[in-house]
Order: C-alpha cells, then sequence, then structure tokens
C-alpha cells in the first residue's frame, strides 16, 4: 500500500497530536519513538523481542550499510525486511550525518561529498542521487534527502550557504527517485537562526514531500535554544504531513517535541545507555553500576511492565554487568526500549483523551519527587 499520514487528534491545550502513518510494511502510530538499528540490528535485540515491547518501526543507517554489508549485497538478499526478518516499517537516513560528523575525512562541493571509510580509509562519493539509489536499493519504507548536517557553531553565511545547498540537493533526490513505494522526506536546516529555517522550509514545501524532518540539531548547542529552534520550526511544516526530529533525544526531549508538534523521533540513547549501565525510569536516570544496589532486590523500576523488571532485580544486574556477561547488554536494552515505548504509549493516550499538558506536568513532578 502507498505511504499515507492521517492527523487523528490534537491536544486541546497544546500542539501535540496523534496519527496515523500507513506504510507498505505496515501502520505506525505517531508521535512515535524509532528504536536505532545502525547495521541492520538494534543492538542486543531480536526481532521478536522489539516486537513484544511494541516497537513499529526501526531506523538504519545509509552511510554504515553502504559500507559494510554494501547495498547491493542487501538489495540481492531481499532488500533490508527480508534481510534482518523485520516485517515493520524501516525508515534509513541518508548517511549525511555520519558523512559529516567524519569532518576529517571528507570534502564537500555542490556535487556531493568524498569521504573516507572509517572501515579502511578507501575513498567514496556520495551524491543526492546515489544516496536516494543506495536507499533505494535498501528498500526502506521511509527514505531521507542527503543534506548537509552543518557544524555548530558557525557562522551565518555558512549556515545559509549551507542550507541553500541542502534546498538544490533535496530537489535532485526528489528528482532521482525512481520507487513510488517509498516516501521520501525532506531535511529543514538553517542553523539556530530562525529566518534560515523559514527559507528551508519553504524551499521544501515547494518542491513536496511525502514528509519533513528537522536536522542539524542536538550538535553542541544548549538544550534551551534546542527547544527554541523546534518550537519555532514545526511553525513552518505542513499540518497534514508527519514532523520528524532527527536524532533527538532523551525522555524530556520527547516530552517537549510533542509539546511543540513533533510525531516521529530517534535517537541512540537508550540502547548506548544500556550498554554502559545506565538505566531511564519514570523517576530519572538509573547508574546501575553503583555500589548502592549491590545488594537492591527490587526492580529497576517498580512502575516499569518489561521483562527486565518482572523478573530480575537491581543487585541481579549489577552483578551481571560487573562481570561482564552479555545478558547485562540484552536486559537493560530490553528495559530501556520497553521505557522509552512506554513513554510515547503514555504520551499518545494522554493526546487522545486531551490532558497531555497534565501528563506532562506528572512527568516531571515524579523526577521532582525523587
Amino acid at each position: 500500500m502507498p505511504f499515507s499520514f492521517k492527523l487523528t487528534k490534537t491536544d486541546r491545550g497544546s500542539r501535540a497530536r496523534t496519527g496515523l502513518m500507513t506504510t507498505p510494511h505496515g501502520t505506525v502510530n505517531t508521535p512515535v519513538f524509532m528504536p536505532v538499528g545502525t547495521q541492520a540490528t538494534v543492538k542486543t535485540m531480536d526481532p521478536a523481542s522489539l516486537k513484544d515491547i511494541g516497537a513499529e518501526i526501526i531506523l538504519s543507517n545509509t552511510y554504515h550499510l553502504y559500507l559494510r554489508p554494501g547495498h547491493e549485497l542487501v538489495r540481492r538478499m531481499g532488500g533490508l525486511h527480508r534481510f534482518m526478518s523485520w516485517d515493520r516499517p524501516v525508515l534509513t537516513d541518508s548517511g549525511g550525518f555520519q558523512v559529516f560528523s567524519h569532518s576529517q575525512l571528507r570534502k564537500i562541493t555542490e556535487d556531493g561529498v568524498r569521504f573516507q571509510s572509517h572501515h579502511d580509509g578507501s575513498y567514496h562519493f556520495f551524491t543526492p542521487e546515489s544516496a536516494t539509489a543506495v536507499q533505494e536499493a535498501l528498500g526502506a519504507d521511509i527514505i531521507m534527502c542527503f543534506d548537509e548536517c552543518a557544524p555548530y557553531p558557525s557562522t551565518y553565511e555558512y549556515f545559509e550557504n549551507s542550507m541553500e545547498m541542502t534546498s538544490r540537493w533535496a530537489k535532485r533526490c526528489r528528482d532521482a527517485k525512481t520507487n513510488p513505494e517509498q516516501a521520501l522526506f525532506g531535511i529543514i536546516q538553517g542553523g539556530m537562526h530562525r529566518d534560515l529555517r523559514a527559507r528551508s522550509a519553504a524551499a521544501l514545501v515547494d518542491i513536496g514531500f511525502e514528509g519533513y524532518a528537522i536536522g542539524g540539531l542536538s550538535v553542541g548547542e544548549t538544550k534551551n535554544l534546542m527547544y527554541e529552534v523546534v518550537d519555532y520550526t514545526t511553525g513552518f511544516m505542513p499540518e497534514d504531513k508527519p514532523r520528524y526530529l532527527m536524532g533527538v533525544g532523551t525522555p524530556e526531549d520527547l516530552v517537549e517535541g510533542v509539546m511543540m508538534g513533533v510525531d516521529m523521533f530517534d535517537c541512540v540513547m537508550p540502547t548506548r545507555n544500556a550498554r554502559t549501565g545506565t538505566l531511564f525510569t519514570s523517576t530519572g536516570k538509573l547508574n546501575i553500576r553503583n555500589l548502592q544496589y549491590a545488594e537492591d532486590e527490587r526492580p529497576v523500576d517498580p512502575d516499569c511492565g518489561c521483562y527486565t523488571c518482572r523478573n530480575f532485580s537491581r543487585a541481579y544486574l549489577r552483578h551481571l554487568y560487573h562481570s561482564g556477561e552479555i545478558l547485562a547488554m540484552r536486559l537493560n536494552t530490553l528495559h530501556n526500549l520497553y521505557y522509552y515505548l512506554d513513554l510515547m504509549r503514555g504520551i499518545r493516550a494522554a493526546i487522545n483523551e486531551d490532558r497531555y499538558t497534565e501528563f506532562r506536568a506528572g512527568f516531571y513532578n515524579k523526577r521532582e519527587v525523587s
């Protein structure tokens, strides 16, 4: 079935909204958090477990899959869904952020970006056309335009030139796309400048995309500045298309982003933190490495219904972590992802019942009490 998005409810007291995103591999309830499966796997998790905790869509990374095992191999294996045995929707980013994060290994021109592999130093060249072709080979339901994630801080002139080039690249991506079943999202850039964000959004809307993303944030700016940019940028985005805040963030970021009208989020934070022993709970973060949990019989979060919290104590999880057991990473990741996905379930329910502002206040009050 073709891609579509239907706005189903807007909260009476905020810009928070729910929607239904339809893709060839199923529907997604928004607002949604997408677990990150960089290399066609969400680290330590299998597809069945992801389904059990309620994951409706996952994200994979074009840059990494292009380098290894290669997009043509993935195509020959039947595409990402068949390759990793995941029959629900997949979004792939364009690889732009990864290319630009290796600043010492790349050179930007109007044509595209020449970069070196972080694996073996070999040279490669990404253009808007080739980034689109790679994502078509991977077969994701939602693919992203190739953009430049400008470094922060930069001069106004740099942000302006970068934003304008990103708009030109977006048009090239749109023209290069050949698979009608894949949805293509444009990425709004412009740094921390309201006028540039407005111009970027207007240019992308003029081209026309199935959805729109806010890029170039969570790159070193203050939290307040990031929220300010998100707040005014969502105002430039069409109401009848999904709004995606890329690479963000903490549970607080999700709560605030939804308040501003954002529909989609992704971040490595729940999985990466799990592997270092940091667990998210309804009262804040918990570091399972700490000695204070050595004989703690309580679950990580008494309010959590995940498999980890239903079956294991903090003492056991601490033991696993300090013993270097793989199960530590598995159980920690399962908990963190469940927490994020359950937070989104609560958010959607609150919006549908016109009580999102109360939900948001309760979210913060629970942290203050702890």
